[in-house]
């Protein structure tokens, strides 16, 4: 424990009862929750197997495991769990889902494949925002731990009560194709621990200890996880940050922190008030903002760093004129500064804000990665064939089976699918096995069982394929002979779309290369790496993303752009007079600056051809006059900075001509 605060060091020692560790922006906490699972298992406290460290996202977990395991060398930690709330909750249906009806083997359903349940659950012809509306309503009743008969007993609407009827017949659907969904992960674990006390008490036996990162982001079913789990005795150590909780809109609660203390009185709280990121202007501005939220339990971050550069805040024509600014900035400090273009970020509430950055950032040829764009795996020819992929390799993947036999289109409903995955039901086998039989096929409609069985025996001769060629190749065969390439070309309206789609399923292949042809196992192996695989790192870029992105991440130099009333605060929380989480999303993008911060807005924009009188974002008002530096409000500083970005620009422009 060499090198932890005090408060950090207190955090670490507090084994014996539930603790709530709230941690400011850049206070390491990460440390703190490695420490201390160091500590619990060192001490003989709690072996690593009864060890549980909970995080919200796939590359936390993976980056605390890196940490433990350099940490704690030797198989010490051989056991121990760091995973998402997910994926706990996908192992607890592994071993415990005959409780809810569940045959081994079941499938999860991503969002598409759920989307594409409700779709065919609603009337014909429903617009995609009808269909995300109602996933969307069916998530929150399910990540507020309610089961179907729960949230039609809740409805207080005809809104909401026909959003409950729909997630019966949606759950009924998934019933019968032995599915899951993402939602379900989290509801159906704690309908199990708060119903059986047996269970219960098996799995506080497996886990004796529990570590939760970014508690303030838990929805109400991951709270009553942790609190199933923990049981009376409370043996948990929760790291959150209430000005940290920017989620509300997918379903985060971050009164949880305040439920721990009501549920738990014997709760100790410590603060981690110390940050190891940012200057002291940077601080100050960020603890004067969020004074402005109410806190049950106040913070005031600080750090023992240099004051470090005032704030500077541009007032630009539109947003045009904004991007240029930031784009000419960023070049010059980039040259003047030595400094690695990963050193910056542009930071705004709408992806939408992106393009006029990205053109004044390519005409300087600054190069840059957007994040929050279409991930390649998401892409849907991308996922049609994974699909086909999966099911070659694993027979049992219903969720596959589902997808590839719609991909391409055939005739293949889901009144046929339904009424198969009743019989794979009764017969206790998958529905692609299922599929496999005659006298099954005989019971169905002879256009949907003669479509049925083309299909099974395209899967039938590519798992053959499997065995005689590379996995890269199969991509490339499977393509031509299940009809997706076909299919994508009679989609598309030009040889340019069809030429690019066409080269996402190359690419797709690609990813492959390197594997050998020594069958589905090989094919499974890789596709299991590929489920893993980093979406790509951002490299020597300028990194452009949404201010929600942001958290978690740090830049030498941060530019929030976009700051006028009805894009930051958003018009929406303007309209319902809620401007707390919108304070907070602010600043989380402050706190992401380690050395300097830019704030800017317009005067104006167009719209429809009008143009349109911007106001400056209210929260420039709350913002510590002191650690702010205006254009024009030091008129020498001004002319000096120009003159020194105009050579600079000048000697660029030299450079680039070769002179």
């Amino acid at each position: 424990m060499h090198g932890l605060n005090p408060p950090q060091r207190a955090a670490v020692l507090h084994t014996d009862g539930p603790l709530l560790v709230l941690a400011g922006a850049g206070s390491g906490k990460t440390r703190v929750i490695v420490e201390k699972i160091a500590h619990l298992i060192a001490s003989g406290r709690m072996p690593a197997k009864r060890i549980a460290a909970i995080t919200f996202t796939n590359k936390s977990a993976k980056e605390m495991k890196e940490r433990v395991a350099k940490r704690i060398k030797g198989d010490a930690a051989e056991g121990l769990t760091v995973c998402t709330f997910h994926a706990l909750g996908l192992r607890f249906l592994q071993i415990d889902h005959a409780k809810v009806g569940l045959r081994r083997g079941f499938s999860v359903f991503d969002s598409d494949d759920s989307a594409a349940q409700i779709k065919d659950l609603l009337p014909p012809g429903s617009k995609n925002d009808v269909i995300d509306n109602a996933r969307n309503l069916i998530s929150r009743a399910k990540n507020a731990g309610l089961s179907p008969d729960e949230a039609l007993a809740a409805s207080q609407s005809p809104r909401e009560m026909e959003a409950a009827l729909l997630y019966q017949r949606y759950q009924a659907r998934l019933s019968t194709f032995n599915a899951v969904d993402f939602d379900d992960l989290i509801r159906l674990p704690v309908q199990i621990l708060e119903a059986e006390e047996d269970v219960r008490l098996a799995w506080r036996e497996r886990i004796g200890y529990l570590l939760v990162d970014e508690c303030q982001d838990t929805n109400d079913a991951q709270y009553r996880l942790l609190k199933a789990l923990a049981g009376d005795k409370g043996l948990f150590t929760c790291v959150g940050d209430d000005d940290q909780s920017i989620y509300a809109w997918r379903g985060a609660n971050p009164d949880n922190l305040l439920n721990l203390g009501k549920d738990y009185p014997a709760l100790q709280i410590i603060k981690l008030e110390q940050n190891y990121r940012c200057s002291n202007r940077v601080l100050r501005t960020a603890n004067t903002l969020i004074a402005h939220n109410p806190h049950e339990h106040p913070k005031t971050l600080w750090s023992d760093q240099a004051d470090g550069e005032r704030i500077r805040v541009w007032e630009c024509r539109d947003n045009a004129h904004e991007a240029e600014k930031v784009a000419a900035e960023i070049h010059f400090l980039a040259a003047a500064k030595q400094a690695p273009w990963s050193d910056f970020c542009i930071l705004f509430r709408g992806n939408h804000q992106s393009r006029a950055l990205e053109k004044a950032l390519q005409l300087l040829r600054v190069p840059y990665h957007l994040s929050g764009g279409t991930a390649f795996l998401e892409r849907g020819e991308v996922k049609d064939a994974l699909s086909w992929l999966r099911l070659i390799a694993n027979p049992d993947d219903d969720a596959a089976f589902l997808r590839a036999v719609q991909s391409p289109k055939r005739e293949v409903g889901a009144t046929t699918l339904s009424k198969l995955a009743e019989m794979a039901q009764h017969a206790g086998m998958p529905m692609s096995r299922a599929a496999e039989q005659i006298g099954m096929l005989k019971q169905l409609a002879p256009r949907a069982g003669n479509a049925l069985d083309g299909f099974v025996n395209i899967i039938r001769h590519l798992r053959g394929e499997a065995f005689k060629i590379p996995p890269s190749e199969l991509v490339r065969v499977l393509a031509e002979k299940s009809g997706l390439l076909a299919a994508i070309r009679a989609q598309c309206k030009d040889e340019a779309t069809f030429q690019r789609r066409k080269e996402n399923l190359e690419e797709l292949a690609d990813w492959f290369d390197g594997g050998k042809n020594s069958g589905p196992g090989e094919l499974a192996a890789q596709l299991a790496l590929l489920s893993h695989a980093d979406k790509g790192d951002a490299g020597n870029q300028v990194r452009l993303m949404s201010l929600h992105g942001a958290k978690g991440l740090e830049f030498r130099y941060v530019f929030i752009v976009g700051m006028e009333d009805g894009t930051l605060p958003h018009e929406m929380a303007l309209e319902e007079g809620s401007l707390e989480e919108e304070r907070r999303l602010l600043y989380v993008g402050i706190t992401r600056a380690k050395e300097q911060l830019w704030l800017s807005h317009s005067r104006e924009t167009q719209r429809w051809g009008d143009k349109i009188r911007l106001k400056p974002s209210r929260f420039f008002e709350e913002l510590p006059v002191a650690e702010i530096q205006r254009d024009g409000a030091d008129p020498v500083a001004d002319a000096a900075r120009k003159q020194e970005r105009a050579v600079a620009g000048f000697a660029a422009i030299k450079a680039l001509l070769g002179e």
